[in-house]
Order: C-alpha cells, then structure tokens, then sequence
C-alpha cells in the first residue's frame, strides 16, 4: 500500500497568527480572546487571552485538563497567592481543579482545556458550565454585538477546517 493512498492528504496547513487573526475584544470586561481551536464534539478548547490589570474571573471548576503558558505580564489564583505565573511559566491544572484567576497587572497568554469550567459567583452559587460549544456560540454573539469580526480558527468536523 502507497503511503499517499493511507494519509489523510491536507492542501493547506492549519495555522493562524494571531497578529495577523486579531481578537475579539472584551469578550468578559477587559479579557480579549483569540479563538485558536474550537470543537465542541471532543470538549477541547485552545485560546490566546489577553488580561488587562484588574481582571477577577469567576471560580471555577475545571472537569477536564488544563494547560497555561504565560506569555507576558503577570497572574496568579486567589487560592495560591504566593504562585504567581510570570512571562514564560507553564501551568497543568488536572482536571478537578477550582480556582479563581487574579491578574493585578495584567496578563496574557496560550491555553488548551479539556472539558468545561463550570462558574461559581462570589457566594460559590452555580453561574454557568463554560466549554468549547459555549464559547464559540459567544464568541459570534459579542464579536456581532460589538461591530468586530470574528478571527478566523481551527474548526474540526468532517476533516479539520477553518471557520466559516
């Protein structure tokens, strides 16, 4: 057998450049998102964030696996004050995890979660289950809102593919 005839045969490679993408700007206040990989069929989410100073997120419980590189700026988790993220750090949060994410500076970086967050307010009452699915259904819906263009991703299904 041909090695052509068992490969999956790609005329164009996946990638983007988020320089060139651009984000979806305030996307939750002051946190800019670059959708990267988007498949709600296997739960996996991959993002480029950008955190401006002050930025408090929701606590969260993750069901999945999470990976952060810090590419600039600073942040840490409430619950782990002392373990602040700077430029270059690595972070594996296990699935399980519950956390609520600080940045006093401002902060961005890579992400690639498996599953969902499933948000908690400020008195641990249930707020929302955010995954793959939530997440590009509300990327469209604030890039609509606000005038902006969607970047263009990874979107797999029937063969990987860009969004439309």
């Amino acid at each position: 057998m041909a090695l052509n005839t068992t490969v999956n045969h790609q005329p164009f490679l996946l990638t983007i450049n988020r320089h060139r993408e651009g984000e979806i700007k305030n996307v939750f206040p002051g946190v800019h998102v670059t959708p990267c990989f988007l498949d709600a069929e296997a739960g996996i989410w991959v993002l480029y964030a950008r955190f401006e100073a002050g930025t408090l997120m929701p606590k969260h419980f993750h069901t999945g696996t999470v990976h952060f590189y810090t590419t600039a700026g600073a942040w840490n988790y409430v619950e782990y004050p002392d373990d602040v993220q700077t430029e270059g750090s690595y972070l594996y949060e296990p699935g399980g995890s519950v956390h609520t994410f600080s940045s006093r500076d401002g902060t961005e970086g890579f992400m690639v979660v498996h599953g969902a967050n499933v948000n908690f307010d400020e008195n641990d009452n249930y707020m929302n289950i955010m995954d793959a699915g939530w997440i590009e259904q509300m990327l469209h819906e604030v890039a609509k809102a606000g005038g902006q263009a969607v970047p263009r991703y990874v979107r797999p299904g029937g063969g990987a593919q860009f969004s439309a």
